[in-house]
């Protein structure tokens, strides 16, 4: 029997699953308009900015950096451009494998294999470093050919630090270096974070890295489109980088080449200023160092050359090395007693060629003439005596107190970052230096030495420098300034830098004039007057002898007999013209003995070059290097005529 349908039954379903199925179509639909309007009206800027991003990318262009120059414009530190090879460790496999198969493409020596390690203990392992630098077009376009097999290495054009005279005033320009993880962490954390991205170079040392803000610039920014590889396709937009303001500095580079040339071999310090203006004419560190070994990272082999000779290139002595000040203390402990009351100029003491103190005998040279003595000829022919019992009549506070303002023991505040103190004692210093209680006590026979600048009295040329220009300044301190003017890198306009204001120490003319007149006549027949001779100027100066290293009590001092490090310095210091001075100094050849020997001699040829513009003979230049000349050897010439180094 045939079943009969229920048509009407099967209507209504069919109508409830079309009902269902529209409804859940219609569901779908709207959830997809949702989140269209979702995705197209509420996210649309964050998307928008996702999808440009991926589109575009936002590429920093590093700033040129600023030029340094000296004071008549010759250019010290600049930049030029170069292919580098660079390798990014984590993105290339086995790294010694990739370095063998690049050196079959590109020569590369053991010694940028050794810099090249160096830098990567260095780096963090996504940086990108160079492995070769100043490519030629030919290794440039031999590489391109076979880039496809080196994933993780590219050629980049960069710009170089270049120091055109090499080792020449390098303790006073400095030089860059790539940016280490403290340097960065210290980026990060200050304002000039956005300024440093895309810089991996940055100043170390000197000027390079005191004035770091002015040389930098302002880095630009470059937005290009990309394509899906990550490849830039075309420019979109562009804001260019401001190249670094250069830097112009008051020294007076021929000078400067000059006096390390006097140096020669020798390891020594030298300082001189403008008594009136501050301005550091010149800042002779001995032995120097070519900075250009660090630009691209200095490899192992020079690092350790440099690190470990006991000439120690890379100390600043100008600036960080301490000294015994020896006999050119002796003018200012004579401008305290008369400061202080503690004696007149007419003051008479007997020097029999000792000073016995609490049953020690404090002994002179032997060639010391001895007899009584008053201010002028204690200070023209150096009278240990005179000045071990000024020193007992003053005291160790006394002598610290007058001392400090002229700067000796303090930081002179030199434009140039990291200046030391030396040491400047007291009864309060020895308490603080020493931790045991024996230690810390001051014996008055510690106090005898400190006046013929021995002891514990241990300086700066810089302070040494400043403390000589105050005296010829009519008591007039001047904060010595090594940067005088910023050139705009656009404009090419200076701006003078300010420098600090002077204060008058507010000794008496009449006290100042009794020093200088004792240190002329030093230059005239006293202990550097044999160098002195025929000078077309007069200058004031006083010899000294420091000791590098203590004597025993009945024991002799013998330089043959020594071994070079262990004999003593050589020091002068100087002003000139008498009579209204344009230049002062303090020069320290070390372990080169009296100063009328080693360090006289190179002061008056500074005082030639820079008073009357003559510029030593060949034959004297070498005399003078050796530590063999008094006056002039041979016929001068003038400095204008004198050759100039080609960079």
């Amino acid at each position: 029997m045939t079943e009969l349908r229920n048509v009407e039954a099967d209507l209504s379903r069919f109508r409830s699953r079309v009902f269902v199925i529209s409804l859940v179509v219609l569901v779908c639909f709207a959830l997809l308009l949702a989140r269209l309007v979702y995705l197209q009206v509420w996210r649309h800027d964050e998307l928008r900015a996702q999808a440009e991003t991926n589109r575009t990318a936002i590429v920093p262009i590093v700033p040129n950096r600023g030029l340094i120059t000296d004071r008549n414009g010759i250019v010290l530190a600049s930049n030029y451009s170069a292919y580098t090879l660079e390798i990014t460790p984590s993105k290339t496999g086995a790294l010694d494998q990739t370095l063998d198969e690049l050196s079959k493409v590109i020569d590369i020596t053991p010694r940028e294999r050794r810099r090249f390690k160096k830098l990567l203990e260095e780096s963090r392992n996504f940086e990108s470093l160079p492995i070769r630098t100043r490519l030629s077009d030919t290794e440039v376009a031999r590489f391109a050919a076979q880039r496809f097999r080196f994933p993780g290495v590219e050629i980049k054009a960069r710009l170089f630090r270049s120091y055109p005279y090499g080792e020449l005033a390098s303790h006073v320009i400095g030089y860059i270096g790539r940016i280490n993880q403290a340097e960065k962490e210290r980026i990060d954390e200050s304002e000039d974070q956005a300024n440093y991205r895309g810089t991996e170079y940055i100043g170390k040392l000197g000027v390079e890295q005191s004035f770091e803000s002015q040389l930098h610039g302002i880095t630009g920014v470059e937005q290009i489109e990309t394509s899906a590889g990550g490849r830039a396709t075309r420019k979109l937009a562009s804001t260019p980088a401001t190249p670094g303001n250069g830097v112009v500095l008051s020294i007076d580079i021929k000078l400067q080449k000059l006096i390390e040339d006097m140096f020669g071999e020798r390891r020594g310090a030298l300082v001189a200023l403008d008594p009136k203006t501050g301005e550091v004419l010149a800042f002779v560190s001995k032995p120097t160092f070519d900075a250009n070994l660090f630009v691209e990272g200095i490899d192992q082999e020079n690092w350790q050359m440099l690190n470990g000779s006991p000439d120690k290139p890379l100390l600043n002595r100008a600036l960080r090395g301490t000294y015994p000040p020896g006999s050119t203390y002796k003018p200012f402990m004579a401008l305290a007693a008369l400061e202080t009351g503690k004696r007149s100029a007419a003051t008479l003491i007997n020097d029999p060629g000792f000073y016995m103190f609490g049953g020690h005998r404090f002994g002179s040279p032997e060639n010391e003439r001895g007899g009584i003595m008053d201010m002028h000829r204690a200070i023209v022919e150096s009278s240990n005596a005179y000045f071990y019992s000024l020193a007992n009549e003053l005291g160790v506070d006394a002598m610290h107190d007058f001392m400090k303002p002229l700067g000796f023991g303090q930081l002179t505040g030199l434009d140039l970052l990291g200046e030391v103190r030396g040491i400047l004692p007291s009864q309060e210093w020895k308490r603080r230096y020493y931790k045991r209680p024996d230690q810390q006590r001051w014996y008055a026979g510690e106090t005898i030495s400190l006046g013929i600048g021995q002891g514990y009295n241990s300086f700066t040329m810089l302070q040494l420098a400043q403390a000589m220009a105050i005296v010829a300044n009519q008591g007039i301190k001047r904060q010595p300034q090594l940067v005088t003017a910023i050139e705009d890198a656009t404009t090419r306009s200076r701006s003078p830098v300010a420098p600090a204001p002077p204060v008058d120490l507010g000794y008496k003319p009449e006290h100042l004039d009794t020093i200088r007149k004792a240190m002329v006549d030093v230059t005239q027949v006293g202990t550097s007057a044999r160098v002195f001779a025929g000078a077309a100027y007069t200058s004031g100066g006083k010899t000294g002898t420091a000791q590098a290293v203590g004597l025993g009590k009945n024991e002799k001092y013998n330089a043959s007999k020594m071994e070079e490090h262990l004999r003593d310095h050589s020091l002068y210091v100087a002003f000139a013209p008498a009579d209204e001075p344009k230049i002062a100094l303090a020069v320290i050849v070390e372990n080169a003995g009296f100063g009328s020997a080693s360090a006289a001699p190179i002061a008056r040829r500074v005082f030639d070059y820079w008073l009357v513009g003559q510029y030593p003979s060949e034959q004297d230049l070498l005399a003078v290097s050796k530590g063999q000349a008094g006056p002039p050897l041979g016929p001068t010439r003038p400095a204008s005529e004198v050759p100039w180094l080609a960079p």
